[in-house]
C-alpha cells in the first residue's frame, strides 16, 4: 500500500478522496457535491487565539449523527482515566420534555429541580442548571447561595425578585443575576412560573470581550438594570435558608433581612432584557460560530476557554448567501446545555419544546434534524427573519453530568436520537 502524506505541523491543510468534493470560494453550493454532509470538528473552544484554535471542516457521506443508537455500559479494567467519576456519563444526545407543574401549592426554592452538575463547588470551578415550576410566592423563607452566581431565566410567568439590595421584576425573554451571598426572596407575579436557573460556581459573569467587533455589540453595558435600594417596611418573622457547599442550612429570624437603606460599590444584583442584545451574524456568506451569540462569559484560568458562557440566540435576519443557515453538524469539545424560552429553535422541527431542555456533552455529534435540514438545503435563499424564537445555551468547558432524577424521569425523551435517521 503506497500512502501519501502533505508535510507540516498545524499548518493549513486541504485534502480530498474524490477530486472536486471540496467546496471553492463562493462557488461553493448550497449543498455540497455527491450528497455530502458538512461537519465542523472543533477540539478547541471557539475563541482560543488563532494559532491556538483546531477545528476541521468534515464533508461526510452520513452526518455523525446519523449513527446515534442506545449505547449500553462497558469495561476496560485496565484503561483508565484521573479521578473517574462514579456515575458514568453517557455520551448519547439527550433531551427532555418540559418540566411539569405541581398540583399542590410550591414556591420557587421548594420547586428546584438539578438537571446537570459540573466541576467541584468546592473549588469554584464548573456550574449547575436547575429548572423551577412553582403555583405560589415564597412569602417568608428567604435564600441565600454561598456556592454560586445564580442566573434566573423564566420561561412562563413573572418573576418579582426581592434582594437586599433592591427589587426586579423579571419576566420571559428577560434574565435575573443574583449574585453569591446575596440574600433572594422570589414572589410570583402571576399564577405559575417556570424557567431556568443557572448557578455560577466559578468566576464572575463579565460581558465578553469583542474583539475585532470593537466597541459596540451583542450585550451593551448600559442595558443592564440594577436596582435601588428598598426596604422591607413589614417585620414580620421568616426564615432563612442557606446553601453552603451543597448543603442546606435554615434558622428563623424575627424580622426581614431586607433592611439595606442604601448602598454602593460593584457586587450587586442586575437584570437584562434579552430584546436588547444586539445580535451580529453574516451578512454574506457562512455559519458563525456560537461564540459570536455569547451574552455573558465566566472565565476560567486558561485565555479563550471559559468556565461557563451564557449563549442567546434571539429573533434575528438570516441573510447569508451560498450557506446551510441553519447550526451545522458538529461535535466539539465544550459541552452544551440548551433550553427553550419561546417558540422554535431553528435546527429541530419537532421534539424541543419551551420550557424543555438538551444536553450535548464534550465530542456527541449533535446538530440540525432530518427535517429542518432537508428544509434548509433546498429553500430559496432570500432574507428571512425569525421571529418567534428565543433559545439560550450555557456552554462549559467541564463535562455536565445529568442527576439520577433527570435520567429516570417521564420527561426523558428515549428516542431523541431518532430525529437525525434517514440521512
Amino acid at each position: 500500500m503506497h500512502l501519501v502524506y502533505q508535510q507540516g505541523f498545524r499548518n493549513h491543510v486541504s485534502t480530498e478522496a474524490i477530486p472536486g468534493t471540496l467546496p471553492q470560494g463562493q462557488n461553493a453550493p448550497q449543498h455540497p457535491s455527491l450528497g455530502l454532509y458538512t461537519e465542523q470538528l472543533s477540539l478547541s473552544a471557539f475563541t482560543v487565539p488563532r494559532q491556538h484554535n483546531l477545528h476541521s471542516w468534515l464533508y461526510r457521506r452520513q452526518p455523525s449523527v446519523s449513527t446515534h443508537a442506545p449505547q449500553i455500559l462497558c469495561d476496560y479494567p485496565y484503561f483508565l482515566s484521573a479521578n473517574p467519576s462514579s456515575a458514568p456519563i453517557s455520551p448519547e444526545p439527550l433531551r427532555w420534555n418540559p418540566y411539569p407543574f405541581a398540583s399542590t401549592p410550591i414556591h420557587w426554592l421548594n420547586s428546584l429541580y438539578t438537571y446537570v452538575t459540573a466541576g467541584d463547588v468546592s473549588l469554584r470551578q464548573g456550574g449547575a442548571i436547575h429548572l423551577y415550576a412553582c403555583n405560589r410566592s415564597m412569602e417568608q423563607h428567604i435564600f441565600y447561595n454561598t456556592d454560586g452566581d445564580l442566573l434566573i431565566l423564566p420561561e412562563t410567568g413573572a418573576l418579582l425578585i426581592e434582594t437586599e439590595l433592591g427589587r426586579m421584576r423579571v419576566a420571559p425573554g428577560e434574565m435575573a443575576m443574583i449574585p453569591r451571598g446575596i440574600m433572594l426572596r422570589v414572589q410570583l407575579l402571576d399564577q405559575e412560573a417556570r424557567g431556568y436557573v443557572v448557578e455560577n460556581y466559578g468566576q464572575p459573569w463579565q460581558l465578553p470581550e469583542l474583539g475585532p467587533i470593537g466597541a459596540n455589540g451583542l450585550a451593551n453595558v448600559r442595558d443592564f438594570d440594577i436596582p435601588v435600594a428598598w426596604v422591607e417596611e413589614a417585620q414580620t418573622p421568616c426564615t432563612i435558608i442557606t446553601k453552603l457547599n451543597g448543603h442546606f442550612w435554615q434558622k428563623k429570624l424575627e424580622q426581614s433581612p431586607f433592611n439595606v437603606v442604601a448602598w454602593h460599590g460593584t457586587a450587586y444584583p442586575y437584570r437584562y432584557d434579552f430584546a436588547k442584545f444586539n445580535t451580529l451574524g453574516s451578512i454574506s456568506f457562512d455559519h458563525p460560530d456560537p461564540s459570536i451569540f455569547t451574552v455573558l462569559t465566566s472565565p476560567s484560568a486558561h485565555i479563550g476557554i471559559a468556565n461557563l458562557d451564557l449563549i442567546l440566540f434571539p429573533p434575528r435576519w438570516l441573510v447569508a448567501e451560498h450557506t446551510f443557515r441553519p447550526p451545522y453538524f458538529h461535535r466539539n469539545v465544550m459541552n452544551e446545555f440548551m433550553g427553550l424560552i419561546c417558540g422554535r429553535y431553528e435546527a429541530k422541527q419537532e421534539g424541543f419544546l419551551p420550557g424543555g431542555a438538551s444536553l450535548h456533552n464534550r465530542l456527541t455529534a449533535h446538530g440540525p434534524d432530518i427535517d429542518a435540514f432537508k428544509l434548509a438545503s433546498t429553500e430559496t435563499l432570500k432574507p428571512k427573519y425569525i421571529a418567534d424564537t428565543l433559545a439560550f445555551m450555557v456552554e462549559g468547558s467541564l463535562l455536565w453530568h445529568p442527576t439520577s432524577m433527570v435520567m429516570t424521569s417521564p420527561q426523558l425523551q428515549t428516542k431523541y436520537a431518532a430525529c437525525w435517521q434517514g440521512f
